[in-house]
């Protein structure tokens, strides 16, 4: 098993806790993991993004010069980042925000209505988990159980509370890419 990724997004979107989770599952499943946030200058409302490696192998360096998936929140990172990402890989985009899905023919493409389905669930924060349960339903590269573990380690115990919540945010986004799978993958769904 190896896996690249890059998150991107505004500050403030919740990009380096999918980063952080995926991180922790990993190692939590006995993978070599690395993760590398990149922030802008802004407090909030800047650029922001992780790299994300996990491997069955060592990992030699955690850049990620072509990643294997993009999970792309807002739409300058969408176009900083697609092109990047690797013959046949994946791009996860919010189309809350990103009106059109990227051009690339030779990569799988799906389009998440985040900010949707995080307003269904009664808080615009669970937009991220949205785009993480997406991504994990494609991937597979940890299990949403041991995500939902590393969630408890991450997050400070303060903020359990919100697990639910978030559990709840990262099901429907599995729903939504399950729905993707079942059809054509080659097709682009927002």
């Amino acid at each position: 098993m190896h896996e690249e990724a890059i998150f991107a997004g505004f500050g403030g979107q919740g990009i380096m806790l999918m980063g952080q989770l995926l991180t922790y599952a990993g190692m939590m499943e006995g993978a070599n993991v690395s993760w590398m946030p990149s922030y802008g200058p802004e407090m909030r409302g800047g650029t922001a993004n992780c790299q994300v490696v996990i491997s069955s192998k060592g990992v030699s360096s955690p850049l990620v010069t072509e990643p294997l998936s993009l999970v792309a929140l807002n739409k300058p990172s969408l176009h900083k980042f697609a092109p990047w990402v690797a013959r046949e890989g994946l791009i996860v985009y919010n189309s809350s925000l990103i009106e059109a899905p990227p051009e690339r023919r030779d990569v799988r493409i799906l389009g998440v209505p985040c900010n949707e389905v995080a307003n269904e669930l009664g808080d615009l924060r669970t937009a991220n988990m949205v785009a993480l349960g997406a991504y994990l339903a494609i991937t597979k590269v940890v299990s949403f159980e041991t995500v939902l573990d590393a969630m408890k380690m991450v997050l400070p115990e303060r903020r359990h509370n919100l697990i639910p919540l978030n559990r709840q945010a990262l099901s429907r986004g599995m729903e939504i890419a399950s729905l993707w799978h079942s059809q054509d993958p080659g097709r682009e769904i927002s």
